[in-house]
């Protein structure tokens, strides 16, 4: 039996049913609620409402626990690689041996790019941001397969998926190397995911590429811990997108487009420049005091989570991983020892323990990017490249949900009432 809540307006009472998911709070179904009493909801950001039904991902921020389709991101990231992830969240299980051989096979046939898409770099500036770059190039892989538009049709929408998640790594490597004046590259198809995304990274004609198989690990993590985290703002922004009916492309290069932003996918450039701010191990306990002030407009970046109010599991898993790299490198870098030093502190600061300002994924995959000399304009473009999977996974979810409407949120007006023009 359904269970409901009930709701009483001007002396009279509706009842709302309260709706159960698989894990997390229940929530209350207020879809007819303007029907049934003229009043909206009045939430700003959405912090308290689902704007659909997923069973793609799922976090519990209290526990610090993410699942995506059920399995712990933890044992996901010891005994998967990314695509074996990727067919997770896009499929809902995970393959067998011949799917995921077809799967690869299907992915590597579209890591190409039309080579006409290839003279489309010319006409940006060359220090042009890679995101402004990528948000127009993927926007325009819609005029170039037109064989996979029609979002009705599953098997075009699953070739669509195939060939953003399939491309991306390409596109980004080319966005980075044009901005440097280097070739563009061309895809290995020998190599796995990472692999082939590293080598057009930073490979040059004239000389061979070695192959760091700590880094192309640490690479392949990366991807796994963005590939998808429920309905963020990008997220949203592709299924609001989609919900319009537009083509594939169109939305992945508006979730782009969200992503970019500093509260968003902006986070780890932000560390970065942070590190940079704070110079030196000995002026940390400054910025800590700062950090602590509340009138000091000073914020740490790294630390902390909208939704985990715990420690961020992707957080652990990239903090291995970075000491893993570090440790590979030998790197000596004081912006790094900042970084370090800043994490050691954090962890036993009675403050940033009271206040559960752990440090997260952004502050750990920041220090990774500084370490393989990544510039901090292509942090975000990376983070693209992971969560396109989970953009697209979502989207399909969104196209097969026969409840699935456009979006359109309403508002609280607060500007003039009706008035007239003034006589002139």
């Amino acid at each position: 039996m359904t269970r409901v809540a009930t709701l009483t307006i001007d002396g009279k009472t509706i009842e709302v049913p309260i709706l159960k998911g698989k894990c997390g709070p229940d929530v209350l179904d207020v879809h007819a609620l303007y029907q049934e009493t003229g009043l909206f909801t009045y939430d700003p950001g959405f912090t308290s409402t689902a704007s659909c039904s997923s069973g793609i991902t799922y976090i519990d921020g209290d526990e610090g626990i993410l699942l995506h389709r059920g399995y712990a991101i933890e044992d996901l990231v010891e005994k998967c690689d990314f695509l074996e992830v990727a067919y997770l969240l896009l499929y809902g299980e995970l393959p067998d041996g011949s799917q995921r051989e077809s799967f690869e096979q299907s992915i590597s046939r579209h890591t190409m790019v039309h080579e006409q898409l290839r003279t489309f770099f010319q006409g940006f500036r060359r220090d042009a941001h890679p995101m402004a770059i990528m948000v127009g190039v993927v926007g325009a892989l819609s005029a170039f397969y037109h064989d996979s538009l029609d979002i009705y049709d599953a098997q075009q929408r699953e070739i669509a998926s195939h060939r953003l998640i399939a491309k991306m790594p390409t596109i980004a490597a080319m966005a980075y190397n044009y901005s440097r004046g280097c070739p563009l590259p061309y895809p290995q198809n020998g190599l796995t995911y990472s692999q082939n995304f590293l080598r057009m990274m930073f490979a040059i004609p004239a000389e061979t590429y070695q192959i760091n198989p700590i880094i192309a690990r640490a690479m392949d993590i990366i991807f796994i811990l963005h590939a998808d985290h429920e309905q963020n703002a990008s997220t949203s922004t592709v299924r609001l997108a989609g919900s319009s009916q537009a083509n594939p492309f169109a939305c992945i290069a508006s979730g782009i487009a969200a992503l970019w932003g500093p509260a968003h996918g902006g986070a780890n450039e932000a560390v970065l420049t942070m590190f940079g701010k704070i110079g030196t191990k000995q002026n940390i306990p400054e910025f800590i005091e700062r950090a602590k002030n509340k009138n000091d407009p000073f914020r740490l970046m790294g630390f902390g989570h909208r939704v985990y109010k715990n420690y961020d599991p992707r957080a652990r898993i990239m903090r291995k991983a970075c000491y893993e790299v570090l440790g590979q490198l030998n790197i000596n870098d004081p912006l790094l020892e900042v970084a370090l030093e800043l994490e050691r502190i954090a962890l036993e600061d009675p403050y940033f323990i009271e206040k559960k300002l752990y440090p997260n994924v952004d502050f750990y995959s920041g220090i990774i990017f500084k370490a393989l000399e990544i510039p901090t304009s292509m942090f975000t473009v990376i983070f693209s490249v992971a969560r396109t999977v989970g953009w697209v996974a979502q989207w399909n979810e969104m196209m097969a949900d026969p409840a699935q409407k456009i979006g359109r949120p309403r508002q609280l007006y607060t500007g003039y009432e009706a008035r007239k023009l003034p006589k002139k």
